[in-house]
């Protein structure tokens, strides 16, 4: 593992650089890939942000969002970015595999890799690592590395802090999780100094939905959800045709598990979907409950505690199960 301080010197000089996230990214990720390319670009050197996947339409209107290539969509010259790299930042997530197949294309690049993540456990790929999971977002830890290590916070104009508002916003659930430090707030104030109109971040992030999402949440909140007041927790399991019948795009079920969270009393809430690939599941949780044991012991995932993910090859139905024979051993800790 290289020094971070040492980063300095090696940007010193013009480079090739990608900057990657995960798949099927978020505000966070590519709130701060962005965030830090409208940071290098003003250092001269040649950036290309690569996504592994498509991500929603209300990120769009994020500084440099028409240079991202889509990997799915663009893979030859993706691979020709990477191959051609000197530089690969890796943003937002902590092993090769959250990535996808791009995930086998960046190991086997020659390139230094730049890993920036607040996620536990980084696989160790990278040559170096600024990580933190105290931070509760990326898009922090990108302010930091620039401001506290790169000393280049000047370098922090209206593009880069609008990006890293947006990252920093959207994974502090618009400024409502625990890890909600005084530090975020403080750097949360400096980005507004620096030009973010936040009213107009959050009504593009959150009040840019379509006619059909909202239909969409209120068929899943009335027929879809399920309470179970002895564990504490509530479930939402979203079928194909409901995703068919409201045309749901990239993005729509952004922020439907914490629907099932606030009700008063609940400890864990669970979204199921079961989308083309695979049944994919979102967990969260409130104080010290491990949505994230969950995840990587059950469902090939993991996560923050109180915030994680997962999937898995079985039917619908089958996992729904699973879930609800997973509650009794946590019945101690969702109770308590």
């Amino acid at each position: 593992m290289l020094e971070i301080n040492a980063l300095k010197d090696v940007l010193a000089q013009p480079k090739r650089i990608v900057i990657t996230t995960h798949y099927k990214p978020d505000g966070d990720a590519m709130g701060s890939s962005l965030g830090l390319y409208n940071y290098l670009i003003q250092k001269g050197h040649q950036i290309k942000v690569i996504s592994p996947s498509d991500y929603p339409m209300f990120l769009h209107w994020l500084p440099g969002n028409a240079e991202v290539l889509i990997y799915t969509e663009q893979p030859e010259e993706s691979k020709q970015y990477v191959a051609d790299a000197d530089l690969i930042f890796c943003l937002d997530f902590n092993a090769l595999a959250r990535i996808d197949t791009l995930g086998e294309l960046v190991r086997e690049s020659k390139a230094h890799k730049v890993l920036i993540d607040h996620h536990p456990d980084p696989e160790g790929f990278d040559d170096y690592r600024y990580w933190s999971t105290s931070a509760c977002a990326t898009a922090q830890l990108v302010f930091e590395l620039i401001t506290n290590v790169l000393h280049d916070g000047d370098l922090i104009n209206k593009d880069v802090a609008s990006c890293l508002y947006t990252g920093i916003v959207t994974d502090s659930g618009s400024f409502r999780y625990p890890n909600t430090t005084a530090a975020v707030h403080r750097i949360a104030a400096e980005l507004i100094n620096r030009g973010v109109e936040n009213g107009k971040i959050h009504q593009l992030l959150f009040n840019n939905f379509s006619e059909n999402r909202l239909r969409f949440l209120g068929h899943c909140l009335m027929n879809r959800l399920e309470v179970f007041p002895e564990f504490n927790t509530a479930l939402i399991a979203v079928r194909k045709e409901d995703l068919a019948n409201y045309q749901i795009a990239v993005g729509d079920t952004e922020g439907l598990v914490n629907y099932a969270l606030s009700i008063g009393g609940i400890h864990l809430a669970i979204l199921i979907i079961d989308r083309p690939d695979k049944v994919k599941l979102s967990l969260r949780s409130i104080g010290d409950f491990p949505a994230n044991e969950i995840c990587k012991k059950y469902f090939n995932g993991g996560g923050h505690r109180n915030a994680a993910g997962g999937s898995s090859d079985d039917k619908l139905d089958q996992v729904v199960e699973q879930v609800k024979s997973i509650l009794p051993t946590y019945k101690p800790l969702l109770v308590q």
